[in-house]
């Protein structure tokens, strides 16, 4: 079984943000971190899953996402997710990363758990420090689907 620990972060919402990964497979570790320059807290939260589900090596692998994203985990677990899809996201906001996490997601069995943030989560606290380190970090990213659905004006991003 291969665990993966997520986290997004941002400084202000929308403003500077980053995500961390901590992926656990037996003694193998791997973290993953990355920052933007104007993103929002929820697309850093789901941006996590989906880069550490596209880092998986072989597809059916069966997966547990531990996050502290109620974002996340309810809109998979719950289900509401793939009713948006049925609907093409009308009025939904992250259609571009949540057509991408369901592209990756189909690939493999995952399960999501929610766990408390900021608690005693040795791996979930990682995270954080992972995914604020990339959001103070000097070669911030473009967020495209953010920033260019932003110049457009599309109040679904806001």
């Amino acid at each position: 079984m291969i665990k993966i620990y997520t986290d997004g972060a941002s400084r202000g919402n929308p403003g500077p943000g980053g995500y961390g990964v901590v992926m656990l497979y037996g003694a193998l570790r791997k973290e993953i971190s990355e920052g933007f320059r104007l993103t929002t807290n929820n697309r850093m939260e789901l941006l996590s899953v989906i880069v550490a589900l596209e880092a998986l090596k072989k597809e059916g692998s069966p997966v547990t996402v531990y996050s502290d994203s109620k974002y996340v985990v309810d809109a998979v677990e719950q289900k509401w997710v793939f009713g948006w899809e049925k609907k093409h996201f009308k009025d939904k906001k992250n259609e571009d990363l949540w057509k991408r996490f369901l592209r990756i997601y189909r690939k493999h069995q995952v399960k999501f758990v929610w766990v408390k943030g900021h608690a005693s989560n040795k791996e979930n606290n990682r995270c954080d420090e992972l995914a604020v380190e990339a959001a103070l970090g000097g070669h911030l990213k473009i967020d495209h689907g953010y920033e260019e659905d932003n110049k457009k004006g599309d109040s679904k991003l806001l």
